[in-house]
């Protein structure tokens, strides 16, 4: 019955959860969130808290880094490694990295925007920073070492031909793009749960305590407003400002995307926060958004899901330990002992210990094959000396082919090559003939679009003018009473900028959401309130007309 040990890693906390695998079943038996300000002696805690001595452990990465790289989808697995390396060497000569401190892994996935070529999603992180997470866990098994943003997608019952977005908040919140059932971007943004809890924790002098208090806040929506209590408003200007951000982020990922999402799932600390769901789904009303929980664990258990959703992320780690998820990612590299055959490790030794040794072949005790070449040969003999110049001749017949073949194959590869590169230079011919048209091509369009703008100038100030007055009447009455506005401005074109103030966030969140609603303005944005002396200020734009 396998067992793994998944422990995710931040600053002043781990999340960590014991994941075993009995046959087809998945099963979580021990789990929870340790502060430390030790971390060698909090993971020594949690492996005899939880009986994982001989388990190993799945961790996560830190400080990686995410590249795109786009290949022919013809290409060979070797030439793919080849491509990739020479994409990756040209990265870092671009950045100024010395390649040599980096390790890499890559994974593979259909580019939806050009059916002939791949798109590599690209993994590096310092050597350094795999090396201190070795020394932190020195003394116990360590299997895993990958990317949480890859990860995270093992407890995600993801359905197939569904796309899908996973927004986990952790220190750093990353968003994890799902298209037709895999993995095709990694977006990381520098806000998140860190934020939060390091500007609650500077009040209450408690990072634990900080914690805590995000899980028993409560984001109101629109509907709820009047619901709010002033206790319980206490913390949502460390916390609203930061989730604004957030969904911006995600806005801006899913209006560049040319696949519709279906799901917006959300995990991580900051899913602890009560009704952050029902938050992100004032934002984005095309498509579900909810709490990401684990697929194999039914609603019925005793123990609270939320229990279970606190450490979504050291869950997805331990099932990524157990051989879930996306192959080739792990950071680990295997020692001289791991990479023995199966058949070169014996188990010895009390109490199930493991231990690996090379296993000592007589070639005399299998089979007596020593004989004396003492006087004339027997059959027995003969026919062994046959058989043995046969083998020998075999082998050099077999491995002159080998080199053949080989070289063959080289010849072969060189001519592609040459073909490619010939083909290349023709279409950057091509190219140029191209380009030179489209320069001559260009000079009657921009006399063309002169003109048309000249005829629409005088129409579009005429519609601008007349709706200008309709605005301010549809705001007028539909501004609450305790807000203020101080400034209507028209910036650009459609683009119409307001500054409203009032001392309640509740308010402006109404002012915000009538706006909306009333299609007072269209394509609405708004900055997180600034706090002065008692009052809230925002800004709004919006488009007096939609796109």
């Amino acid at each position: 019955m396998p067992s793994c040990l998944g422990l995710y890693i931040q600053d002043n906390l781990i999340k960590y959860a014991k994941v075993t695998k009995e046959r087809e079943t998945l099963k979580v038996e021990a789990f929870g969130v340790k502060f430390y300000d030790d971390i060698n002696t909090a993971i020594n805690q949690i492996v005899s808290e939880t009986f994982s001595y001989k388990i190993p452990i799945s961790t996560n990465l830190s400080e990686e880094e995410y590249n795109y790289f786009y290949l022919f989808s013809l290409l060979n697995k070797n030439d793919i490694k080849k491509s990739i390396e020479t994409e990756f060497d040209s990265f870092c000569y671009e950045k100024g990295y010395n390649k040599n401190t980096l390790e890499s892994r890559y994974a593979l996935v259909p580019d939806i925007e050009n059916k002939e070529k791949i798109k590599v999603i690209h993994i590096s992180t310092n050597k350094i920073d795999i090396n201190i997470k070795m020394q932190e866990m020195e003394g116990h098994i360590v299997s895993n070492i990958s990317p949480l943003p890859m990860a995270i997608t093992n407890i995600a019952n993801v359905k197939e031909k569904e796309n899908s977005i996973i927004v986990n908040i952790e220190d750093k919140t990353t968003i994890t793009t799902i298209i037709d059932d895999k993995i095709y971007n990694i977006d990381k943004i520098d806000v998140g749960a860190y934020e939060i809890l390091s500007n609650i924790s500077q009040k209450e002098n408690s990072y634990s305590k900080a914690y805590e208090i995000c899980k028993n806040t409560t984001i109101y929506t629109m509907e709820g407003k009047d619901l709010i209590q002033e206790d319980e408003n206490l913390y949502l200007e460390d916390i609203m400002p930061t989730l604004y951000n957030i969904v911006q982020a995600v806005t801006n990922i899913m209006d560049n995307s040319l696949n519709k999402i279906q799901k917006i799932y959300i995990t991580g600390t900051g899913a602890v926060i009560n009704n952050i769901d029902l938050y992100f789904q004032e934002y984005f009303t095309q498509c579900k958004c909810e709490i990401l929980k684990p697929y194999f664990i039914p609603e019925t258990v005793k123990i609270n899901m939320k229990d279970y959703i606190e450490v979504n992320s050291a869950i997805a780690l331990g099932l990524q330990g157990l051989g879930y998820g996306v192959k080739n990612i792990n950071f680990k590299k295997p020692t001289l002992t791991e990479k023995l055959p199966s058949w070169m490790k014996i188990e010895i030794g009390n109490k199930g210990e493991k231990s690996t040794r090379k296993k000592k072949f007589n070639l005399n005790n299998k089979l007596n094959l020593s004989f004396e070449l003492k006087g004339e040969l027997d059959n027995t003999e003969k026919w062994l000396v046959r058989t043995t110049f046969g083998i020998v001749a075999f082998v050099i017949i077999y491995s002159g082919l080998t080199m053949f073949i080989k070289h063959q194959t080289d010849k072969k590869i060189d001519e592609v090559n040459n073909v490619k590169q010939d083909t290349l230079a023709q279409m950057q011919l091509i190219d140029k003939d191209t380009q030179t048209l489209n320069n001559k091509t260009t000079r009657y369009e921009e006399v063309l679009r002169n003109l048309e703008d000249y005829k629409n100038a005088s129409s579009e100030n005429k519609k601008i003018k007349d709706s200008i007055p309709n605005f301010l009447t549809s705001l007028m009455f539909g501004m609450p009473k305790d807000v203020t506005i101080t400034s209507v401005t028209n910036t650009t074109g459609y683009t119409i900028r307001i500054e409203a103030e009032a001392k309640d966030y509740s308010q402006l969140g109404y002012l915000i959401g009538n706006i909306k609603t009333s299609n007072i303005l269209y394509n609405v944005t708004s900055s997180s309130g600034v706090k002065q002396d008692d009052i809230i200020k925002i800004i709004i734009e919006g488009s007096l007309f939609p796109e």
